[in-house]
């Protein structure tokens, strides 16, 4: 008789429209060759928590930003909770997937993080600069980012005659921080806890026209400080980071929900080794 193969339910949305990537050609990519492995189904993220009861596990990718599907998201996590579902990205992520708190977190204790606050009565622990960038603390893929000139900072925020009842807004909804003069971003991609790849986008103003970067073991000690910090066994991680004036590497993005991989900028045999990884992560996370 033949062998029965694990079942596969992946999660992605194959419309979304990503500035400057086309999720859906990375997912057509990885879904056809772990078919070769695993029986593997496509779905949406709207109709996960209603699937996943007929599958041994869930890999969530390109699944867009959880803000346009927020309900839906919760109902999944919540059914896979009940059932012991296993998800590839766990979710216990302490990144991006719990939103951007973790980047005010880091910046207070000092680790090596784009200083960050979220707070109008915390502006002047920023340094000081030209300008800054003002994101929602629950936003994703750049929406609703801004960049403001310091001395607009404060109307910006809404700070004005009543100070309190500006602060009682933003505190909790914002994140501020400098806008930084990098030299270039580079992002380190992880699966479970090992090394795969790193890219970087030579050009500060294409952030997604990237080419592979040789890193340093200083630099992978950089990324892995905060791999080891978020405690995944199980998923795809990327650590985003930008190339400060003064030579160090600073966080910018610890993507731990369903980072974009950037496979079309690797060759055959980086994507080759990369599927590997992949199916070798999900082999341990069904045995787990």
């Amino acid at each position: 008789m033949p062998s029965v193969r694990p079942r596969l339910l992946y999660v992605t949305d194959l419309a979304y429209p990503a500035r400057g990537r086309r999720y859906c050609d990375e997912d057509i990519f990885l879904t056809s060759r772990l078919r070769d492995e695993f029986d593997l189904a496509l779905c949406h993220p709207g109709e996960a928590a209603a699937l996943l009861d007929a599958f041994d596990a869930v890999v969530v990718r390109n699944s867009g930003p959880v803000l346009g599907h927020r309900a839906a998201y919760d109902a999944f996590r919540e059914r896979a909770a009940e059932r012991g579902t296993r998800v590839y990205n766990q979710l216990t992520g302490r990144a991006d997937m719990a939103g951007k708190q973790y980047l005010l977190d880091l910046s207070a204790a000092g680790e090596p993080v784009i200083s960050t606050v979220g707070s109008l009565a915390d502006l002047h622990l920023l340094p000081a600069a030209d300008e800054y960038v003002v994101k929602p603390r629950l936003g994703a893929d750049s929406a609703g980012l801004r960049i403001v000139p310091a001395d607009r900072l404060r109307r910006a925020l809404g700070a004005g005659a009543d100070e309190d009842a500006a602060a009682a807004g933003v505190d909790g909804d914002i994140l501020v921080q400098p806008r930084v003069d990098f030299a270039y971003e580079v992002s380190f991609y992880f699966v479970d806890d090992d090394f795969q790849y790193a890219l970087f986008a030579p050009d500060p103003g294409r952030r997604w026209e990237l080419v592979p970067y040789d890193a340093t073991a200083r630099d992978l000690d950089f990324a892995r400080r905060f791999i080891e910090w978020n405690g995944i066994d199980h998923g795809i991680q990327r650590v985003d980071a930008c190339r400060a004036p003064g030579g160090e590497l600073l966080l910018v993005e610890l993507e731990d929900l369903n980072p974009y991989l950037s496979l079309d900028a690797l060759d055959d045999s980086g994507r080759d080794s990369f599927v590997a990884a992949l199916r070798a992560a999900l082999r341990r996370l069904l045995a787990a």
